[in-house]
């Protein structure tokens, strides 16, 4: 039998060099049947004519406009969607691959037909024995997602293929029925948490998500919107709070709603002796931002054409 064929899609947003890094990484995976898109999402920095000189066999779209990470997203799904690909990859651009990352995802995807999504164990760029995450949970707390193993060495105590929560948008591979029932990324959220929504969608369609250990990828975290800064924390609280209004029922309302009063005092003392309290301000303005914003339905796979941007 021929092997599914996927496309890897790589979101960009003024980030060449980081870009270029990470497709050096994944056009030597030892995965055969992949094609590699990037999302050029309203870059100035030169990327779209650095990727092209660099790597002239990857397929590229660009868009004029800063779309987010959902609408960016968005464009490479429709194009992957379009072209009869069996697996979408979803990527950051901040990232390093293992040469069998690919594989090893693909290997437990196709072990059951339930399996929407898959994820790899993610390390951190900088501290290649460190772990990021191991797969994610979800919880109605002051963020919605929590990576499992953040921070901790990786001694083995996540080497077992197992079924999560949800699957971080870093690096996520998504099977093309999943995204068909499910639909697209929502745009409402741009800039964090879509990844979750997308999971918690998938998955009310009868869906799973797994974390496969053998599949490695270092990742540089906060690299294009930092760790614990302003714009950051903005958008985290603005997600949280629409996810919560699209899936929670009363008693997680109170929970979340509890969980993140009691948060913003805490961040704001321990962010005040660096300078850093206007971050935990931020989060409270994206979260009363987030409860506010007019609610719509997540976009759906559209029956028109995807355009073809800039192949």
């Amino acid at each position: 039998m021929s092997s599914p064929r996927v496309a890897a899609i790589v979101l960009n947003y003024n980030g060449r060099d980081v870009t270029l890094q990470a497709l050096s990484s994944l056009t030597a995976m030892t995965y055969t049947a992949y094609d590699v898109v990037v999302i050029d999402n309203g870059s100035t920095d030169g990327s779209f004519d650095a990727v092209a000189e660099a790597f002239p066999r990857v397929r590229q779209l660009r868009t004029e406009e800063n779309l987010g990470a959902a609408g960016g997203c968005n464009l490479g799904i429709r194009w992957a969607m379009e072209n009869g690909y069996d697996y979408l990859l979803i990527l950051n651009n901040d990232i390093e691959v293992a040469p069998e990352m690919l594989t090893e995802l693909v290997r437990l995807a196709q072990s059951d037909p339930a399996i929407g999504c898959v994820g790899p164990k993610e390390y951190y760029y900088w501290d290649r024995e460190r772990l990021w995450s191991a797969g994610g949970t979800l919880r109605f707390r002051e963020a919605i997602t929590r990576e499992r193993g953040d921070g901790e060495i990786d001694r083995g105590q996540y080497d077992r293929d197992e079924e999560v929560d949800y699957i971080n948008g870093c690096a996520m591979l998504v099977r093309r029925e999943a995204v068909a029932a499910a639909g697209l990324w929502d745009p409402i959220f741009h800039l964090a948490v879509e990844d979750a929504d997308f999971c918690t969608r998938m998955k009310a369609h009868g869906f799973r998500c797994f974390y496969a250990y053998r599949a490695r990828l270092w990742h540089m975290v906060g690299y294009a919107t930092g760790v614990y800064k302003p714009g950051k924390t903005f958008h985290t609280g603005r997600g949280t709070a629409i996810y919560v209004r699209r899936h929670a029922n009363l008693w997680q309302w109170v929970t979340a709603l509890t969980s993140f009063a009691a948060s913003i005092p805490v961040a704001f003392l321990r962010e005040l002796p660096k300078g850093n309290q206007g971050a935990a301000i931020a989060k409270l303005r994206g979260y009363i931002a987030g409860l506010k914003v007019p609610m719509t339905s997540p976009p759906q796979i559209p029956e028109t054409p995807a355009p073809k941007g800039e192949l």
